[in-house]
């Protein structure tokens, strides 16, 4: 077994050089366009997560001359209301991305909510139109999370085509887009989830690992293959025994690092990525109605 400890696929510092790509062209665009990128964030309600992700966001938007047009909603707003402002950002010409924080309190429907984003400003990627789009081959806002992981594997220059790479979880938010995305690049792709059965016979041949289920160290160095390459998507918080919290994969750290040739960390890997995609198709968005 390999004992050297896997090379480590930096997020964080990719996220900050993307931060100054969409700095410079925020401060060269802005005198032609007359206005600097927009950012709606509607959040509703007070899940101290949510909000610490918000402030992330909108802090970035700072940084890189995105304007933030973000709302926060107590929690009572019904569906109805929600539905009546991204109606509104939809025809306000300053808005580019528009994105609702989930989760959201149990009466509103996400999915509905979702629908009544304008395609082409859907900063999170998720309209079924940019979906289809993304089955079709065809141009459009992608989601933002598998489209952070293709963009980090393209900065360490980690070819996908012909490699056998297994996606384990199906979600839409990341399972099943960054399989088709991946199929875009040429890879082989498997999709596993947390039902497969016998989850190592699948991952051990797999050149590319992506883990992306929810649960913290499914994914150990006994099911993986010596020398592949492990994206783990994976943010779990868990309390040890003396009740401290810290944040952690889908990937058991310690036996997949000392396998594997590339991991990702938890946290500075995906997650910082996720937010730079986000910004990226609020620029993407602005460009595209600027015809830039």
């Amino acid at each position: 077994m390999k004992t050297t400890t896997a090379k480590i696929l930096d997020g964080k510092a990719l996220a900050a050089k993307i931060h100054q790509e969409i700095s410079a062209i925020t401060t060269q665009t802005q005198g032609k366009i007359g206005r600097l990128p927009g950012l709606a964030v509607l959040m509703v309600g007070d899940n101290p997560a949510s909000a610490a992700y918000v402030r992330n966001k909108e802090r970035a938007c700072t940084k890189v001359g995105i304007a933030s047009f973000g709302q926060h909603f107590p929690t009572e707003t019904t569906q109805g209301e929600l539905e009546e402002v991204i109606a509104a950002l939809n025809q306000d010409e300053r808005v580019d991305g528009i994105l609702v924080q989930l989760p959201l309190p149990s009466h509103l429907d996400a999915v509905a909510l979702l629908n009544k984003i304008h395609p082409d400003k859907d900063a999170d990627g998720l309209h079924p139109v940019n979906l289809g789009r993304l089955v079709r081959g065809e141009a459009g806002l992608r989601s933002c999370t598998p489209a952070g992981v293709m963009r980090l594997l393209q900065e360490y220059e980690i070819s996908l085509q012909g490699k056998e790479v297994v996606v384990v979880g199906r979600s839409i938010l990341v399972g099943k887009p960054m399989a088709l995305m991946l199929l875009e690049a040429d890879a082989t792709v498997t999709i596993a989830h947390s039902r497969s059965l016998d989850l190592g016979k699948i991952t051990k041949n797999a050149d590319i690992i992506i883990a992306a289920v929810g649960r913290p160290g499914l994914i150990t160095g006994e099911i993986v293959k010596p020398g592949s390459i492990v994206v783990d998507v994976g943010m779990n918080r868990v309390t040890d025994s003396s009740g401290k919290s810290r944040l952690v994969g889908d990937v058991d750290w310690e036996s997949t690092a000392s396998v594997a040739e590339y991991i990702t960390p938890v946290p500075g890997g995906v997650g910082p990525m996720t937010v730079a995609m986000l910004l990226q198709n609020t620029v993407t968005s602005y460009l595209n109605k600027a015809n830039c």
